[in-house]
């Protein structure tokens, strides 16, 4: 028996690094305004490690748009791989040339595409869809902005999150 509702809970869950790193800011204030000493210090550290927490937890947390979507999304050693009751496959990281965000479906589509194979197609409820985010941070100019941007624009088109840059010989 839950003592929280189902739509708080999803909350908490969906913002969990965020409220971790409000804890953590909280407890390093209490420590610096309160302690004497070398204390003082640590403090303000756990202060600034809740500040970090809280940023990345945001990022994460609007990256986070949905669940219960069809099938499951795993990411080990450089793939990514989605099974889902319609298709799936799967994706070397360091082969993806392009991420395209298909915002013409719903749920949304994330597409990977890789040279010489069809696109893998991700809905972005899919079980386990939060991987990619490390995933796709991993890549060469990545921009997280543009990602998050794309999640929540209103346009119904397919939006280019990624290409991979162009081979320069000079």
């Amino acid at each position: 028996m839950s003592f929280m509702r189902p739509e708080v809970a999803l909350a908490a869950r969906r913002w969990r690094e965020a409220l971790i790193g409000v804890a953590i800011l909280a407890f390093g204030l209490w420590i610096a305004l309160a302690a004497l000493g070398i204390l003082i210090w640590l403090g303000w550290l756990f202060a600034l490690a809740g500040l970090g927490l809280i940023a990345a937890g945001v990022q994460r947390g609007r990256f986070r748009i949905g669940h219960n979507g069809p099938g499951v999304v795993q990411v080990d050693e450089g793939q990514i791989a989605y099974f889902g009751p319609w298709n799936g496959g799967v994706v070397a990281l360091s082969e993806i040339v392009e991420i395209t965000l298909d915002r013409g479906y719903d749920p949304l589509i994330w597409r990977l595409r890789q040279p010489g194979r069809a696109a893998l197609e991700i809905p972005a409820t899919a079980e386990g869809v939060e991987a990619l985010f490390d995933a796709f941070t991993a890549l060469p100019a990545f921009d997280t902005r543009t990602m998050l941007a794309a999640l929540h624009a209103v346009d119904r088109h397919p939006i280019v999150i990624w290409e991979k840059p162009a081979l320069r010989l000079h």
